[in-house]
């Protein structure tokens, strides 16, 4: 946890901002205020007095047309932390036969990833020491090791290099492999390896619909650890064997019970959890007290209300504090407005960031800047057949101008127009390279090109079959 902690600690608030510039264009205040929200993570932890446990994250709320950027901002956000991410749908949690325990699922998965972290850091730990015992196992599939004879045998004084028994005949074959094994020359070799199966892969309980989810997770996880794992021999290559066999042995040398308690800890001091089209639960405006589906809405802003304030969530790892997670919750609230929240809801979220529509001169910047650009996604497509290609500037403006206007016209989904844009500019490139355009070769992509293969999605209104 302190390495976490001390990862956020080495960014600012404006270097925060600064690596998620890198992938996102615009959207500067929703950038600053969860550069904030990340840097009072660290300034919470390292508050000395007892004040420290009452501080609690100011949760956000962001709002913005469908392609802005809101669920990216929070994705790169967890990535710059390190720290435990879950995206889940308000949406979802709408569904006929809906209960509460249902909403605690997102807990739940956030604890799950945060042990997966856990453990991938720990496995990496303990790797050198695995790889030791691996060798030994391969090594001993290859050539199997001979006892030492408990005989007297004679001492063989006639020459130095020749073996005096069998025993030490196949020590010195076996060390000839381990150095081959160790310098990658029997790779593909077929070895038989013993591979562990649990006893009970899917245990079934009639008539436990009574029970709630984490204690049938429960049940099901103490009686597959009663039965009695079964050993499997499978046949494999050298290198596949490694990979099954070291995640076998890292495994022995992991303490789960520690990880479990890390795990938890993240979870609870650095977890983030998107809860993502918030306003699809949100009643419409003028239908306070409704019925009918808007009853359902309200009903799941109710269960979300407790997880959101802080409530402790009982997980198959152990119980987990919502307390001190931050909640960035997002919704175009096109049909609705934030004040149709319930209002204590509403006040569970007291940082509100609008985010800007994108205009054309932001769709030519994300076709450019980022590290991720399109533009630069399809040259690592084509360079993967040896074959290059360019944009001209003039090319971009093009392409962000066509993107633009379509959104204008028909509907705006934002940044996710330039992927139905450009699928449609380079799809007959794609289909002839290798066959027609044979590498190595050089494409340039000019404003005349562009115009000539998007003028299509211009003069058809229709555009049905390129909406996304």
């Amino acid at each position: 946890m302190n390495t976490q902690m001390e990862k956020i600690g080495g960014l600012t608030p404006q270097e925060i901002v600064k690596e998620l510039d890198k992938y996102i264009i615009g959207q500067h205040d929703a950038k600053r205020n969860v550069a904030i929200a990340l840097r009072n993570r660290w300034r919470r932890m390292n508050v000395q007095t007892d004040i420290k446990n009452d501080i609690i994250p100011n949760n956000i709320l962001m709002i913005g047309a469908t392609g802005v950027g809101k669920t990216e901002i929070a994705r790169r956000l967890a990535k710059i932390a390190d720290a435990p991410f879950v995206k889940v749908e308000a949406s979802k949690f709408t569904e006929v036969g809906y209960v509460g325990r249902d909403v605690e699922s997102m807990v739940r998965d956030l604890v799950e990833q945060s042990v997966n972290m856990v453990k991938a850091r720990k496995k990496e730990e303990v790797k050198e020491k695995a790889a030791v015992t691996v060798e030994e196992i391969i090594l001993d599939a290859l050539i199997p090791p001979m006892r030492k004879s408990t005989g007297f045998q004679m001492p063989n004084g006639d020459a130095e290099d020749v073996p005096s028994s069998d025993v030490e005949l196949n020590e010195r074959t076996r060390n000839l492999f381990r150095e081959k094994i160790k310098n990658g020359e029997l790779e593909e070799r077929k070895i038989e390896i013993d591979i562990k199966q649990s006893g009970a892969p899917g245990v079934g309980m009639i008539g436990a619909g009574m029970m709630d989810e984490v204690s049938m997770m429960n049940l099901q996880e103490m009686l597959s650890g009663m039965m009695p794992k079964k050993a499997k021999k499978r046949k494999v290559t050298v290198a596949e064997a490694r990979k099954i066999l070291m995640e076998e042995e890292a495994a022995k040398l992991i303490d789960m019970d520690e990880v479990k308690e890390e795990a938890i800890r993240k979870a609870e001091d650095a977890g983030i959890i998107f809860i993502d089209e918030i306003d699809k639960i949100a009643s419409g405006s003028g239908k306070k007290g409704g019925s009918g589906p808007d009853v359902s809405r309200e009903g799941v802003q109710r269960d979300l209300l407790p997880i959101v304030e802080g409530s402790t969530v009982n997980t198959k790892y152990g119980s987990i504090k919502t307390d001190h997670v931050l909640f960035v919750a997002a919704g175009a609230f096109h049909i609705s407005k934030p004040s149709d929240l319930i209002p204590e809801l509403q006040g569970r979220f007291p940082i509100r960031v609008e985010l800007n529509s994108l205009t054309q001169n932001d769709f030519v910047r994300i076709l450019k800047e980022p590290k991720n650009a399109l533009t630069k996604q399809y040259q690592a497509l084509f360079q993967a057949e040896d074959v290059s290609i360019s944009f001209d500037d003039e090319a971009i403006n093009e392409i962000a101008q066509t993107a633009f206007d379509i959104n204008a016209e028909i509907e705006n989904i934002g940044a996710r127009r330039l992927h139905t844009v450009m699928s449609k500019l380079l799809n007959e490139f794609l289909f002839d390279v290798p066959d027609k355009i044979q590498p190595p070769a050089s494409l340039i992509i000019t404003k005349e090109m562009v115009k000539e293969k998007l003028s299509g999605l211009i003069k058809n209104k229709d555009l049905s079959e390129y909406i996304l």
